[in-house]
């Protein structure tokens, strides 16, 4: 009985102790503001903090209107983040607004430091992410629904509509990062050896070159 008594307070005690851990993915703030100076040369985790700040730092109206979503994937991501909004730095959020045209499609991707959720705006989307253990968790959504994607595993959005649709994303983090898998793999600096990429997909060397070719941002 003691024995049960003691392991019953141990596991109420390790509930506590994880529940008590900040929501956020980024580190906790040690002070009411840190407002981000990124012309500073001094290398942190995150920014170093700006000596004096305004409202203007904590202020953003970029997620008001549409994104611009004529391009090859049809959909545009507007970041609302610490690079935008310098307030946020050691906040542990962030937000984005994701506009899709009909048939758009956000690819694949992953956010290596952050949980999403987004809530749909208008419109309807097929969305979902992929397990490590490589099992798709797919579903439907519309307007005033709500889908989360778990930090760090590969996900998408797809408009399959004949109407716009529109989502806000919010993350854990001032700055979650975004990897787009095809982009990642075909068009880093510097690139990824054709044969790698050649055996990883069994594809030619000139398929390779040809997903190069049409990932390849367009020159300016």
């Amino acid at each position: 009985m003691a024995a049960a008594v003691k392991l019953s307070a141990v596991m109420i005690m390790l509930v506590l102790t994880i529940i008590s851990y900040p929501v956020s993915a980024d580190p906790e703030p040690l002070q009411d503001v840190c407002v981000a100076d990124p012309t500073s040369a001094v290398k942190v985790n995150g920014f170093v903090c700006k000596s004096s700040f305004s409202a203007w730092d904590f202020f953003f109206n970029g997620l008001a209107k549409p994104g611009l979503t004529n391009n090859a994937l049809g959909s545009q991501v507007t970041q609302s983040n610490v690079d935008q909004i310098p307030g946020l730095n050691t906040l542990g959020v962030s937000l984005a607004r994701i506009d899709y045209a009909p048939g758009g499609l956000n690819p694949p991707h992953t956010h290596p430091r952050a949980t999403e959720i987004i809530f749909v705006l208008y419109g309807e989307l097929d969305v979902g992410f992929i397990t490590t253990a490589n099992v798709l968790v797919s579903k439907s959504i519309k307007q005033g629904e709500v889908f989360v994607f778990p930090k760090a595993l590969v996900h998408f959005q797809k408009n399959n509509g004949k109407e716009p649709a529109a989502v806000i994303a919010a993350f854990n983090s001032q700055l979650a990062g975004t990897q787009v898998i095809a982009a990642t793999l075909f068009t880093s600096t510097p690139p990824v050896p054709d044969n790698v990429l050649s055996k990883a997909f069994q594809i030619s060397t000139e398929e390779v070159e040809k997903i190069k070719s049409n990932l390849a941002p367009p020159k300016s």
